[in-house]
């Protein structure tokens, strides 16, 4: 079987609206031998290895589904059963997926397998384990026709316990897991900021972080305080609060000393360490002492070791959280009980068995361990690992009863007596933390300490919770739901508004406009584009930013309240999205772009892609009511509402749809001009005359009136006030600095040049029209290439357009070729032309694009329009500043503006020729004019 490609989706996608794997297979012969022919073997093989298959529905949707589709007489196709078996692997290491499908493509052999995943690389580590078992399952001869690299050695039991315990390794522990859970239950967005327990609740200025049950909230010097165990001992102390005699020690002797002082029996724990590690308690005689200091300092971060008078009574974890007890379990070490015929060992791995212990916190209880406490505890009674325990007879593994070294626990929270409530309170805010976890010794939790004694030995920061979350014993307790409540309070916010715009083409000047508005608005603006990452309104990261990694940055940006995610089919065909969700979605149109590449062939295939983003709308989705590929997605859309946009007033659809009480943004005719209106509800509201909005150029450039409508529309469905989004469009120009590469305007040579990024017919055709539109009185000239990735009937589609429309064409290639000749590209556009009628020596070819520039703003008289259709857009529109610089020009009139673009216009050139004396230097200023400076010792 070959893997013809892989797809990692992060987010939404063509698939589903969750994470998923996809794999393009050509499983060649394999396609000759479905499950039914390559026999029983093969079949109770795999059942025998993974015997949870059989909870499998597939599609028959019942329990045992999938062996039945296995044993029928066709069977079915090794694709869709390793699509099985790597949902399965996942769910065996603990991940909670079941979402598959496996479909055949038109070429034989070949088929799309999708499965779901939580943790990428245990999804994919789940999908090689899977077919690797497979492999060694079927048939010799199967095997040998299809070339299965077989391996020998192959223990597919061993293989199986090592994924699972890479997979622990990969997922949430159980604290992390569960507050994870708690925040998805009340629709909290999370985001994952490493490989490990750092987690990110909430999007933008909402954020707020945890790491383990460490808060963003809980203070440093809390933590710092729980830790040491002395500093907290003595804050207790001095509150009155229940608390051991206590000294620290720095040596065995000392150790034996202040043992003998506190008064046998004593506990000796690290200064600093957790988990219970370095413990040892109850003990009577210098020896034992001796040997527990050597293991406190072993586990400990300092050579500081606590003496403390040992406290009898049952261990208690007392968690509160926010100055509320919220759960306490008694916790029993870890032991095993006689049944007069196994030995400890063997009695230690049938505790083991249970499916709920695993290794460290990877699970709900952790397994039990023959080290070296557990064999001074042996030592101490009399007892070896062969010993065969009388029946029923209890012995401790463990002096400390923490799970992490395999304690059980069981949940008492309802019978706490109130005084015990309020100690653990008072010593949690004592030390200063929003989250805490009391160690309380007592012989019954039930009655108060003040009446029977006990006391607390320990004050944790980070306490874990899965003792809480899933006892051994008792009721279950939504500790991480408290958390959550703490961090989000009733009424809050988690989630900033966020709007997705995707399209062919208009993506970037739409996302421009409606970022323009909501800033207008009070609103700090994150937007994705293919410029770059843009917070504020300032380039943080450079480059095609519009796929789910820039989306991501956006949402983690703690300044931003307002997402503005430009989302391009890239980005959806590899990974899909970067946003679960969007409050408003827009598709602005479906033109030619990219068509043959990732399989992606027709239009409609295309407006599959970019569906994805309408499909993810909660509140409204905005669709181009003038294109049959964005109307059609309306059956689709599962948000509140839909609002079209339309450019014709008479459209019959949008028509009925108003009348209807339906929201559309719409193109008016009117005296003055065109009008954008606002139908909602059937109210008519005018905003405004598209003349009046400078990026439209007076209403001739329509490609941006309609991104304007859009603008708006989204806008106005995050109830945004009319005069924000006027004075956001008013404001909004298509000036370099604002819009690079987009409808670019230079006026200051004898011609005009606009400047754009146009690379697909779509694109190519609305420039066309603007130019046609525009009062010209000399000559129009382009400046133009199309992508050497695209099809040749996209160039020569592209071509013929501006035939039409274009007087003097330089024909050029982008810096790029992509797979393309030298002049592949603009040979084929200058055929074009001239099969379209264009005069010959009206066609210029310079694969070059600096020379192709320089050369068309070369051609240009005075009053022509020159179009650039640029690639490297920097360089472009340097070229153009900067033509001709030196060549003498008219003076300015006072009436004339300066450029507010480009301020060094304000001075002329002059070329004056002169020596530099001595102590003197020419340096260029920011503006490039060079200066003479004199140099003294102490400035320039």
């Amino acid at each position: 079987m070959k893997i013809l490609s892989r797809n990692v989706y992060v987010g939404p996608n063509v698939y589903a609206n969750f994470p998923v794997i996809c794999f393009q297979i050509d499983i060649g012969e394999l396609e000759h031998w479905p499950s039914a022919k390559l026999g029983t073997d093969f079949v109770e093989g795999l059942v025998n290895a993974i015997p949870s298959l059989q909870t499998h529905g597939c599609s028959y949707g019942s329990e045992g589904g999938f062996l039945r589709r296995l044993r029928e007489d066709e069977g079915t196709w090794i694709g869709h059963i390793w699509e099985h078996v790597a949902l399965e692997l996942q769910n065996l290491a603990g991940s909670d997926v079941s979402f598959g499908r496996t479909r055949s493509l038109d070429d034989p052999g070949c088929y799309y397998v999708v499965y779901q995943y939580h943790q990428k690389d245990v999804g994919l580590e789940a999908g090689a384990l899977g077919m690797r078992l497979l492999e060694h399952l079927m048939p010799k001869n199967v095997q040998e026709a299809v070339g299965a690299n077989i391996d020998d050695d192959f223990d597919f039991e061993q293989e199986l316990t090592d994924f699972i315990k890479m997979a622990q390794r990969k997922e949430f522990g159980p604290s992390t897991g569960s507050l994870v859970a708690a925040a998805e239950d009340r629709d909290i967005p999370w985001l994952r900021l490493n490989n490990y327990s750092l987690v990110q609740f909430g999007h933008g200025k909402y954020q707020k972080r945890i790491q383990a049950t460490i808060t963003s909230e809980t203070k440093h010097i809390a933590v710092e305080i729980s830790c040491d165990k002395e500093d907290t001992h003595n804050l207790l102390n001095d509150l009155g609060l229940p608390v051991p005699q206590q000294m620290m020690v720095y040596s065995e002797r000392q150790a034996i000393r202040g043992a003998r002082r506190v008064g046998f029996p004593v506990v000796l724990k690290p200064l600093n360490a957790n988990h219970g590690r370095g413990v040892s308690i109850n003990l009577n005689n210098d020896e034992e002492v001796a040997t527990a200091f050597a293991e406190a300092q072993a586990h400990g971060t300092s050579r500081a070791v606590l003496i403390e008078s040992f406290l009898t009574g049952y261990d208690h974890r007392m968690l509160v959280v926010n100055d509320e007890l919220v759960a306490v379990a008694k916790r029993v070490p870890g032991h095993v009980v006689g049944d007069g015929m196994h030995s400890i060992e063997q009695l230690i791995d049938i505790v083991n068995q249970d499916p709920r212990r695993g290794v460290g916190h990877e699970k709900v209880l952790t397994k039990l361990e023959l080290d070296n406490q557990a064999n001074r505890l042996m030592e101490e009674a009399g007892f070896t690992k062969d010993t065969v325990l009388e029946k029923d007879h209890a012995f401790y593994l463990r002096s400390t009863a923490n799970l992490s070294t395999g304690g059980t626990a069981i949940d008492v929270t309802d019978i706490v007596h109130p005084d015990n409530r309020d100690m653990a309170v008072r010593a949690i805010k004592a030390i200063g933390l929003d989250i805490g976890g009391v160690d309380f010794l007592t012989d019954d939790i039930s009655k108060s300490y003040k009446e029977i004694g006990g006391g607390i030995c320990e004050c944790n920061a980070a306490p874990g919770f899965r003792m809480h979350v899933a006892p051994s014993e008792g009721t279950p307790r939504d500790v991480s739901g408290k958390v959550m409540d703490m961090l989000f309070p009733a009424g809050s916010d988690a989630r900033i508004p966020v709007a997705g715009i995707t399209g062919t083409n208009g993506k970037t000047t739409t996302s421009r406009m409606l970022a323009s508005i909501m800033k207008s608005a009070g609103y700090t603006t994150g937007m994705t584009s293919t410029d770059g990452v843009y917070i504020d309104g300032h380039l943080t990261v450079k480059g095609d930013m519009t796929g789910p990694t820039s989306a991501q940055i956006v949402l983690r940006d703690p300044s931003v309240d307002f997402a503005i995610m430009e989302t391009a089919r890239g980005g959806i065909v590899k990974r899909g999205l970067g946003y679960t969700r969007t409050d408003v979605s827009a598709v602005l149109n479906i033109a030619a772009d990219h068509l043959g590449q990732r399989g992606i062939n027709t239009l409609e295939q295309l407006a599959q892609i970019k569906r994805v983003v309408a499909e993810v709308a909660e509140d409204c989705v905005v669709l181009n009511a003038d294109d049959i590929n964005c109307l059609q997605m309306a059956e689709f859309c599962s948000a509140k509402q839909i609002c079209y946009v339309t450019m014709d007033s008479g459209h019959g659809l949008v028509r009925e749809h108003i009348r209807s009480g339906g929201m559309a943004v719409v193109l008016e005719k009117g005296i003055n001009g065109d009008m954008i209106t606002i139908y909602d509800k059937g109210a008519h509201i005018p905003l405004l005359w598209t003349h009046l909005i400078p990026s439209t150029i007076e209403g001739k450039a329509l490609h941006n009136v309609q991104n304007a409508m859009f603008a708006t529309a989204m806008a106005y469905n995050f109830n945004t006030s009319l005069e924000d989004i006027r004075q956001g469009l008013r404001i909004f120009n298509t000036s370099f600095y604002q819009a690079p590469g987009r409808l670019n305007i230079f006026d200051e040579h004898p011609f005009k040049v606009i400047l754009d990024y146009a690379h697909n017919p779509a694109a190519i055709q609305t420039i066309s029209d603007l130019a046609t539109r525009l009062e010209v009185k000399g000559k129009r000239h382009i400046v133009m290439a199309m992508p050497g990735d695209r099809r040749d009937e996209d160039v020569i589609e592209a071509s013929e357009i501006v035939a039409k429309a274009f007087d003097y064409f330089v024909c050029k290639a982008d810096d790029d070729r992509r797979g393309r000749g030298h002049d592949e590209v603009p040979e084929l556009i200058k055929d074009t032309l001239i099969k379209a009628g264009v005069s010959e020596d009206r066609i210029f070819v310079i694969p070059s694009e600096e020379e192709g520039v320089h050369a068309g703003l070369e051609n240009c008289k005075q009053d022509d329009l020159l179009v650039i259709l640029g690639d490297n857009i920097t360089r472009c529109w340097k070229q153009i500043v900067h033509f001709n610089e030196d060549i003498e020009k008219p003076e300015a009139s006072e009436e004339q503006e300066p450029s507010e673009d480009f301020p060094e216009k304000l001075f002329e050139p002059v070329e004056h020729k002169f020596e530099l004396q001595s102590g003197q230097r020419l340096v260029q200023d920011e503006r490039g004019v060079h200066i003479v400076v004199e140099r003294d010792e102490e400035s320039d």
